[in-house]
């Protein structure tokens, strides 16, 4: 029998690990695409998309449990909507995870090009930064996980030091009046990246096995875990739009730039900038990682790669090669890569397909019982038209 401080630490470690899925580079671009509506549009919109994503986990959570074993998100869209579901998933696997990686490597390169003008290397070009983050980070990849946990666990001290240190140092300084702006037209613009920002349902299946597949308690892991980011967002949020004229933000949206880089052009006290400076940097690296990794062990999967050190090399430049190739091109991705992982990637495979995997295995199937999402068809229709309206959305901002 399982201790009653093992079964509480196995749940709190479910939370952390919810929480710090989701926790990451999503939120630098938060602040940028959600200051045109201002602060308190964009609260109301945080809340939504937090409640939509708990929503569609606890369903993913549903369906997993049809199963008498863990099952990868592409195995249940097998199950329940056949290989057509199955092709599709896989396919929407591979855009988010390659736009996430876009992303992170346009935003990376960006950061390492300013440390090495900091430290007088200015004659340097910004391709150099790409391709030396690349290089040190494709070298922790190929050496897998364990080097890769041990390397995290010191960006996620960095992580949570800065953070809490730019929070200290910065809400002394925030301006009231620059969180009066509301615009509610323009609050739909950040709803792609804040779909990506509390993205965790490819941890659903692990979680469920982790929590002995106890509905109970994997639905309050994710309702927690979900909502410890939502308070560290919003905090994030009343920070930076405190602290920017909402003239910088649109200079930064422009140019496709993160949340840390208006603040430094709005000229705040040289501490806020070196720890959001320094934020940035670890947000960005934890995010690539654990998506690289993630990643690598996908295509293995999918591609039937097996990791000797040239099947490694070949996983780490099918990982990184693409993506890099792009940030190159457009090194001011960050945000339209963002946009397109949460805007059509995360929403579909993490929104649309739990639904119809829902429907086809409660209403055709008969696999679901209990049901542990309420509202029945109602419900799983409100979250239809709910994504269905972001893609929407994606679609007309495109045109």
């Amino acid at each position: 029998m399982e201790s009653s401080f093992n079964k509480k630490g196995r749940l709190i470690g479910a939370i952390l690990l919810i929480a710090g899925c989701c926790i990451g580079a999503g939120m630098l671009g938060l602040p940028v695409l959600s200051a045109k509506a201002g602060f308190i549009p964009s609260l109301a919109l945080f809340f939504i998309c937090w409640l939509y994503m708990a929503v569609t986990g606890i369903l993913l959570l549903e369906i997993n449990l049809w199963s008498s074993k863990e099952t990868h998100i592409v195995s249940m869209a097998s199950k329940t909507l056949g290989p057509i579901g199955k092709a599709v998933s896989w396919l929407l696997f591979l855009f988010l995870f390659y736009s996430l990686m876009v992303a992170y490597i346009a935003a990376s390169g960006s950061l390492t090009s300013e440390f090495l003008q900091g430290y007088g290397y200015s004659f340097l070009p910004q391709e150099i930064g790409h391709f030396l983050f690349c290089l040190l980070f494709g070298l922790l990849i190929y050496l897998g996980t364990a080097a890769i946990d041990w390397f995290n666990r010191f960006l996620m001290i960095g992580l949570m030091i800065t953070y809490l240190g730019l929070v200290a140092v910065g809400l002394p300084h925030i301006e009231k009046e620059l969180l009066q702006h509301r615009d509610w037209s323009a609050a739909t613009f950040v709803i792609p990246a804040l779909i990506v920002s509390f993205g965790f349902h490819n941890l659903v299946p692990s979680v469920t096995t982790y929590l002995n597949r106890d509905a109970k308690k994997v639905i309050f892991a994710i309702l927690i875990g979900s909502a410890i980011p939502l308070f560290i967002y919003l905090v994030w949020e009343l920070l930076i739009l405190g602290l920017v004229p909402l003239q910088q933000f649109e200079g930064a949206l422009s140019q496709g730039s993160i949340a840390t880089e208006a603040l430094k052009q709005a000229g705040r006290a040289p501490w806020v900038t070196m720890f959001a400076e320094l934020f940035a940097f670890f947000a960005i690296v934890t995010s690539l990682l654990s998506v690289a990794l993630s990643f690598t062990d996908f295509l293995a999967d999918a591609l039937q790669i097996k990791k000797t050190a040239q099947g490694k090399v070949v996983l780490v430049m099918l990982v990184l090669v693409p993506p890099l190739f792009f940030a190159l091109l457009y090194p001011n991705l960050f945000l339209v890569a963002l946009n397109y992982a949460g805007g059509f990637g995360a929403v579909i495979l993490f929104g649309i397909l739990p639904v119809l995997m829902t429907w086809k295995g409660r209403y055709h199937q008969r696999l679901g019982h209990p049901q542990l999402l309420p509202g029945g068809k109602f419900a799983l229709g409100l979250i239809f038209l709910f994504a269905l309206s972001v893609v929407g959305l994606q679609l007309v901002n495109r045109l």
